[in-house]
């Protein structure tokens, strides 16, 4: 295992991290097998775990706070705050409110007394960016946290936060957690290099683009029985931008099954799996520190730890660019976060109703 440094931090953090998105009921059920996992992970140099309270509703956070216990000092816990935890409306977002609220349960569910890096799930459009920085940090200065940053974060978004730390003096974001993979490479148009300016660390989440570069969806085969959003229907209604993810009747969809068939001829040719090209590939960007794996099954992450030494030479890389365009992404579902200044409403001006 290969270890950068996580922005100007001084942290180094190792260039796989574990993602926990499917331990618990939004995918490996068996709790025994996740905790062995997460072991399996630390024992091959792994020293990042990175989860959320809203995945399977706090249980994947009880999973990791019951594997790291007696190596707690041996990875660094990530998690995050924004996704809905109840029916209350103040149940969720970045207010001071919901934070002081939400960083609580995750020390709990985490069994630990603080969390190394507490990232924003998402933007939160309600709340003043300075509001949500003067609760981080007075968190920062209670020991309750270490770190913070952000996921999924438009670039324009990620400068303004770190002028609103400096104007205000409170703890800047250290790092950005956003999509990036050989299918998604929009983050290539402006947050990475976001990233660079302000010497951000950059941890990638979905590089195998949602099981599409493990090989699962191919022209001429049936589709896995399976699907995540199948997995997440107990939790969440279907539909929405995970069932758009994977409608192989969309068209976005048939562009990315053309460029998985390439991209795995490309992979063959150069003596690698399709699953170590795509990883590989996050690898190669010199802004980006870590990659998140998001095993669900033993066997997932024994085939991808196998690969986490690959590296690409110039020859795949500009091979890569001629199948998906730098900065390009085939599916805008991909990208994680619907932005709401894109909605009608927020496009148009409308003409006042008449008065009966």
């Amino acid at each position: 295992m290969q270890y950068r440094l996580l922005g100007d931090t001084g942290v180094r953090v190792s260039t796989y991290s574990l993602g926990s998105v499917m331990f618990g009921g939004w995918g490996n059920q068996d709790e025994r097998q996740c905790i062995a996992m997460i072991r399996q992970a630390m024992d091959a140099g792994i020293n990042l775990i990175d989860t959320a309270d809203v995945y399977a509703e706090g249980e994947s956070e009880r999973i990791i706070g019951e594997a790291v216990r007696g190596r707690r000092d041996e990875v660094l816990l990530a998690t995050k705050v924004n996704g809905p935890m109840g029916k209350a409306p103040n149940e969720r977002g970045n207010s001071r409110l919901w934070i002081m609220r939400a960083v609580e349960a995750s020390l709990r569910r985490l069994d630990t007394d603080h969390i190394d890096l507490y990232q924003l799930h998402r933007p939160d459009p309600a709340t003043a960016i300075e509001e949500t920085l003067g609760a981080l940090d007075d968190l920062i200065s209670q020991g309750k946290i270490r770190y913070v940053g952000t996921t999924t974060f438009p670039a324009w978004q990620l400068v303004e936060a770190q002028a609103a730390s400096a104007q205000r003096g409170t703890a800047r974001f250290v790092c950005e957690q956003a999509p990036y993979s050989v299918l998604v490479r929009a983050a290539e148009r402006d947050v990475l290099a976001v990233a660079e300016r302000y010497r951000l660390g950059v941890l990638v989440w979905s590089p195998l683009a949602g099981g599409w570069l493990a090989g699962r969806y191919r022209k001429g085969q049936s589709p896995p029985e399976q699907t995540r959003a199948d997995r997440l229907t107990e939790y969440r209604p279907r539909g929405g931008r995970m069932a758009e993810r994977y409608d192989l009747g969309n068209l976005a969809n048939a562009a990315k099954f053309d460029a998985v068939e390439a991209l795995a001829q490309l992979a063959a040719s150069a003596g690698l799996s399709l699953v170590d090209l795509a990883h590989a590939f996050t690898l190669a960007h010199p802004s980006v520190t870590s990659a998140i794996i998001g095993a669900r099954t033993p066997e997932q992450l024994e085939r991808t730890l196998a690969g986490a030494d690959v590296r690409l030479d110039e020859a795949t890389l500009d091979a890569i660019d001629t199948i998906v365009a730098p900065g390009s992404v085939l599916n805008p579902a991909d990208l994680g976060w619907d932005l709401p200044w894109m909605s009608a409403d927020a496009r148009r001006v409308r003409p006042p109703r008449r008065l009966a």
